[in-house]
């Protein structure tokens, strides 16, 4: 026996799903199953609540965990748009065409499998990458290409993998003059790391900077899914896997060199500074030079193209804390000032300059003021070399020279103190730029449009640190071991007759003074 809907029992049936978009999804959608075919789309309440937002906000911003669905909605939310719209105009953007492509197919097919009496609008276009209904409302994918989008005025534009997106804010730039006018925005993803547009906006969207509205959907928010689900999925993957596909964890998620977990760490341990002193407040102050402390001072100069910035770090040597630290764009003459200031503070720290392209000019000045503890090394060995000791010699240059033979070195140090806990960081500006220094192609580097520079300065502390202070260090020792067995050899023999005892003392013990004040430098260092 046929069932038979009656007119009026339509006509009811059409203006409820017109006016209720979950309730239209629930009982006409049918999507693919991979093993069933096509079955009834069911929401569950997180995939409910989603829909209703988007009915009620302009701007979305879903962080989501994998395999929760949240692509199909979205697509069910599209096709229940523009099938009770007329000249709706909705833009699919994704990481590739094909897969904003897959998401026009998914809008497709639900409006293909519905009720003949509920196709109240018909296909008048029906190709691969875009549908266009008898209503004039359309559905088009796109790829990201700089021109995605461009003189059109969309009613909503849906970006799908938003945080594997390249490029993505700038692509935003040209997108969003075309829902200026009244139109929508979804965008969904993964996390992908910290610093694009994706995890920006997200963390705007928190913090109620922006116009869009933060949606968390971890893998948890599925009825269907325990601890033990969890645990059987994601038994052989890696952490950052982990982070990325179900946890919605932004730090934990990206390629960053140093890990998530460390990172985090660091950010639990971060405070305000004690003093922010300088004509720009911009030195940072955490603890003043104390008795009996030594410091290492590293800086980095800005290249002098107003793109980064001049920075630097003030390292207790015995215990590798960070107690002070400057970023700012000042001269070159003004930030020779600054480094000369504080390395006298700070009792004459050994000062450590990074000598590429400005760094040469700030290293000149300093020594025409007399710096006495400015950082040598020899030229293509990179090994540290006395400021007394570097004199007249050609091969050795003022400064730490930051080349592809030093920077993955110093990098894999920095990397090395910080997992080991051995380096403590309380400043946020570098533990922020923690979160965007990242692995590119390979090579560690600040992610596009930011900046590494207290990083770079970190780094070369660590390793001047653990190399060129260490090694002398040892030089030192072994070399007033050396003079001690001198002297000391020297008075254990006695071959004097009776009687001269106490001359044979005396004239040890101004022999010894003589060999300590020879070599004074030494037993000083």
């Amino acid at each position: 026996m046929t069932y038979k809907i009656t007119k009026e029992k339509i006509v009811k049936e059409i203006v409820k799903s017109g006016k209720k978009p979950v309730y239209f999804i629930n009982t006409y959608c049918k999507i693919p199953h991979p093993g069933k075919g096509l079955i009834p789309f069911k929401t569950y309440d997180f995939q409910s609540e989603l829909v209703e937002n988007l009915a009620l906000h302009r701007f979305i911003v879903v962080l989501k965990a994998r395999q929760l669905g949240i692509s199909t909605i979205t697509a069910a939310y599209v096709a229940w748009l523009v099938l009770f719209h007329r000249d709706k105009n909705v833009l699919i953007v994704a990481t590739k065409l094909q897969t904003a492509a897959n998401l026009v197919k998914k809008v497709k097919t639900i409006l293909k499998n519905l009720p003949p009496w509920l196709k109240i609008a018909n296909f008048s276009v029906d190709n691969k990458n875009s549908i266009e209904l008898t209503n004039g409302s359309q559905v088009k994918a796109s790829s990201t290409s700089g021109d995605a989008g461009r003189s059109e005025a969309l009613s909503l534009l849906v970006i799908d993998e938003a945080a594997h997106i390249d490029g993505l804010d700038e692509l935003w730039t040209g997108l969003y003059p075309t829902i200026s006018t009244g139109g929508r925005c979804i965008a969904i993803s993964t996390p992908n790391g910290v610093g694009d547009w994706f995890h920006e906006t997200y963390v705007g969207a928190e913090s109620n900077e922006n116009e869009f509205l933060p949606v968390n959907l971890p893998w948890a928010v599925h009825p269907d899914r325990d601890d033990e689900w969890f645990k059987t999925e994601t038994k052989n993957m890696s952490r950052r896997q982990i982070a990325q596909e179900y946890e919605c964890n932004f730090n934990t998620s990206g390629d960053t060199v140093i890990h998530g977990d460390d990172i985090l760490r660091i950010k639990e341990g971060i405070s305000e500074p004690k003093y922010k002193v300088g004509f720009d407040r911009n030195t940072w102050i955490w603890e003043e030079a104390q008795e009996g402390d030594s410091y290492l001072l590293v800086a980095d100069v800005a290249r002098g193209d107003g793109a980064d910035s001049s920075t630097f770090h003030v390292f207790k040597l015995q215990t590798m804390e960070i107690v002070a630290e400057y970023k700012g764009k000042p001269t070159s003459d003004l930030f020779a000032e600054i480094l000369y200031t504080t390395g006298v503070e700070y009792k004459e720290a050994m000062l450590v300059v990074e000598n590429n392209n400005v760094g040469f000019s700030v290293l000149e000045k300093l020594l025409e003021k007399g710096y006495k503890n400015v950082y040598h090394s020899k030229k293509g060995s990179h090994q540290y070399v006395e400021q007394h000791a570097a004199l007249g010699d050609s091969s050795v240059v003022p400064g730490f020279t930051t080349s592809l033979k030093t920077r993955p070195l110093i990098i894999a140090k920095f990397e090395e103190f910080i997992r080991n806990k051995v380096l403590t960081i309380y400043s946020k500006r570098l533990a922020n730029e923690l979160d965007t220094f990242i692995w590119k192609n390979g090579r560690p580097e600040a992610q596009r449009g930011y900046n590494d520079d207290l990083v770079m300065a970190a780094a070369i502390g660590c390793w001047v640190r653990d190399t060129a202070i260490i090694e002398n260090q040892r030089d030192v020792e072994y070399k007033k071991a050396f003079l001690n067995s001198i002297t000391t050899s020297r008075t254990n023999l006695d071959t004097r007759a009776p009687g001269q005892y106490k001359a044979s003392l005396r004239e040890s013990f101004e022999e010894q003074q003589k060999i300590r004040k020879q070599f004074s430098w030494i037993f000083k260092g």
